[in-house]
């Protein structure tokens, strides 16, 4: 017999816990004011303030620990950076056409992608709930956008550059992976931060963007953003030392879920399949985290 593997050894709604329940309703609704920065900035100008902006924060406590940065917390906070730059620049550039209630289940889609692109990059094949969690993110998907089965002609221009957005994130998550461990966590977040507001700003140029008018609805948005980006940051470092990784990534997976109420109390409207569709990627995300454990047979009596 088996059972899934579940990590209870910390208690269900201790301060940490409910700690990251408030920043994932916070991040949740971030989706809504990129949303409407965007209808008046350009994507890549207006995440690089949002990643300046929260650089900026953080080097008030951290610009210290750049003395001691080697060549190779470049490279890994720069790959990182180039990867945020490129995720979350696509995912902004998608919220233009499409809600930010489409945007933040699509963009959940990044979990179930992880394990396919370990298996491509690191060949280690992804276990039987991960394989799960991509046939019911896939499905999720097609229900969200309104695909149908005989043709993929459903998939609008923002949908498709979120969708690609999510291969950015995926890949920034297993480049932290890679570099853990080897690198100062308050100065290799610093770097990358740094380097993803640096990317954003140098892809304004192959993107035809020019500097928009500094109004209130870009300034304000950006640096409350990078604000909030650099206190989740911290705070998640904090609280997922004694949270386990599978009770985060499952509070972690009401992300969307928070993002589509705050879209629905300011307005937006979903249909009920696209509804449907959101539910699947989020227990998507939440089975793709799940493992089997086998259990031990009792030792036979000699």
């Amino acid at each position: 017999m088996s059972s899934v593997a579940n990590n209870t050894s910390d208690p269900l709604f201790s301060r940490p816990v409910l700690i990251l329940i408030f920043i994932t309703m916070l991040w949740g609704g971030t989706f809504l004011i990129v949303h409407h920065a965007v209808q008046v900035s350009g994507a890549f100008f207006f995440v690089g303030l949002r990643f300046g902006t929260a650089a900026l924060i953080l080097s008030l406590f951290s610009l210290k620990t750049l003395r001691g940065a080697s060549l190779r917390d470049w490279i890994a906070g720069g790959s990182i950076g180039l990867a945020i730059a490129i995720g979350y620049g696509l995912q902004t550039l998608g919220m233009k056409t499409i809600s930010s209630s489409q945007s933040a289940f699509i963009t959940a889609m990044y979990v179930p992608l992880v394990p396919l692109l370990q298996w491509l990059f690191f060949r280690r094949p992804p276990g039987i709930m991960s394989w799960c969690g991509i046939v019911l993110a896939f499905a999720g998907l097609l229900l969200l956008s309104g695909v149908s089965v005989r043709s993929a002609s459903g998939f609008s221009a923002g949908e498709m550059v979120t969708l690609a957005s999510t291969l950015a994130i995926a890949a920034e998550i297993l480049l932290i992976g890679y570099f853990a461990g080897t690198t100062e966590t308050r100065r290799l977040t610093l770097i990358q931060l740094l380097m993803a507001s640096l990317f954003s700003f140098l892809f304004m140029l192959p993107a035809g963007e020019a500097v928009p008018d500094m109004t209130m609805t870009v300034l304000g948005s950006a640096c409350g953003l990078g604000l909030a980006s650099a206190v989740i940051q911290l705070t998640m470092n904090w609280a997922q030392r004694s949270v386990s990784p599978t009770k985060a990534t499952i509070i972690y997976a009401g992300e969307p879920v928070w993002a589509g109420i705050v879209g629905r109390i300011a307005g937006e409207r979903l249909p009920l399949p696209a509804l449907a569709g959101g539910c699947l990627i989020v227990c998507a995300v939440v089975i793709s985290e799940l493992r089997w454990k086998k259990k031990k047979l009792p030792a036979a009596d000699v």
